[in-house]
């Protein structure tokens, strides 16, 4: 999570609006979204390991490419095939996570892999800080990281290959069937995505339009990380304690996103009180992230294989709709009314998650 602050900081500094960036932080969660349908179909075709190879190598080499052009239009390509591989590396991930996972330690274990990523929220932002936008450095560090990564890729254990492999609806088919298993999970996932991903990505132009400079914007993005990382394992864990797993994960789910129409009401008063900016943006991290460890737990515990993928491509589906919605809405917001519009759309998208999650649990 050092690339999207560093691009999207390097664009207003060429005096690009806000409106434009915010677009191009959305572009990000655009090629997630128009893969995932798809990674069903891909994997089976050529093998789950193939593609994760292909996913890992994708990022590399598009990152190489932003270092050698400044051409605006060349960059939206890039970050959009970028965020295809990403999207299809996401959902494979997951899925080696959940396979390998002990049943009973499901929670625990993906609490750590959501630990895993909000560190990146943590030390890319704060790299960024450190070295700064003045010249090519953190791209280089970039460019170090991913290049690690891959070389690390012969480590990942092989996977027998599933026995719903040739059995399972894939494509929009196995989407559809897999949204029918799960919708409320799916609904609580496009919220987590929302507040997490979605604002997380536009967070610096959220410091910058309170006036904070350059390195304190892209430090709100590892504060939102900051969030995940303390609440991903002991959600995780006392998940996998409930004595009524399916209940104890929906109770909880309605206290996050209680908590985050919370935070849309602190961001009424960030005009009047910037400071606000700290804490809000640790809530959408905890929460939004907390709500997707929840809901990948809540799959994981049913699924298996292909099907599994398919689960787990609608989940990242919802998830990456409520951050484009997020990302590609507030640059408008934000130049349009920052201390009125902003804070409603947040409240109302909040308040939906929180009716939908609370509603059936009554009944």
């Amino acid at each position: 999570m050092m690339l999207s602050p560093l691009l999207i900081l390097l664009l207003k500094q060429a005096d690009v609006s806000t409106t434009v960036a915010g677009l191009f932080a959305a572009c990000a969660w655009l090629g997630i979204f128009l893969v995932t349908p798809f990674a069903s179909l891909i994997t089976q075709a050529l093998g789950r390991r193939r593609c994760l190879w292909i996913a890992t190598v994708l990022p590399l080499l598009t990152s190489i490419g932003f270092l050698l052009t400044d051409n605006l239009a060349v960059w939206f390509a890039l970050k959009l095939i970028a965020s295809v591989a990403g999207g299809l590396r996401w959902v494979l991930a997951e899925a080696y996570i959940a396979e390998f996972a002990p049943p009973e330690q499901m929670g625990r274990y993906v609490g750590m892999y959501a630990t895993l990523m909000g560190l990146t929220f943590v030390i890319g932002p704060a790299v960024l800080a450190w070295v700064g936008t003045a010249d090519h450095t953190a791209f280089w560090i970039v460019i170090g990281l991913l290049a690690a990564g891959t070389a690390l890729m012969p480590l990942v254990p092989a996977i027998e290959p599933a026995a719903d492999q040739h059995t399972t609806l894939v494509g929009f088919k196995g989407l559809w069937h897999a949204l029918s298993l799960h919708p409320l999970i799916m609904l609580a996932g496009f919220v987590g995505g929302f507040f997490e991903l979605g604002l997380s990505s536009i967070l610096p132009l959220v410091g910058l339009n309170l006036n904070l400079d350059a390195r304190a914007s892209a430090l709100l993005v590892a504060v939102s990380g900051l969030g995940v990382i303390l609440l991903a394992i002991p959600s995780g864990m006392l998940a996998d304690r409930f004595a009524n797993p399916e209940r104890g994960r929906r109770f909880f789910m309605g206290i996050l996103a209680f908590a985050l129409l919370v935070s849309a009401g602190l961001v009424f008063a960030l005009p009047d009180f910037p400071e606000l900016v700290w804490p809000t943006a640790l809530i959408w991290g905890g929460a939004g992230g907390t709500l997707y460890t929840l809901t990948m737990t809540d799959i994981a515990a049913r699924e298996k294989g292909i099907s599994l993928v398919n689960s787990t491509a609608v989940l990242v589906l919802s998830y990456t709709l409520g951050a484009l919605a997020a990302s590609s809405t507030s640059g408008v917001l934000l130049d349009w009314s920052p201390a009125l519009a902003f804070p409603v759309v947040l409240a109302a998208v909040a308040l939906t998650g929180l009716l939908a999650i609370v509603s059936p649990t009554r009944r």
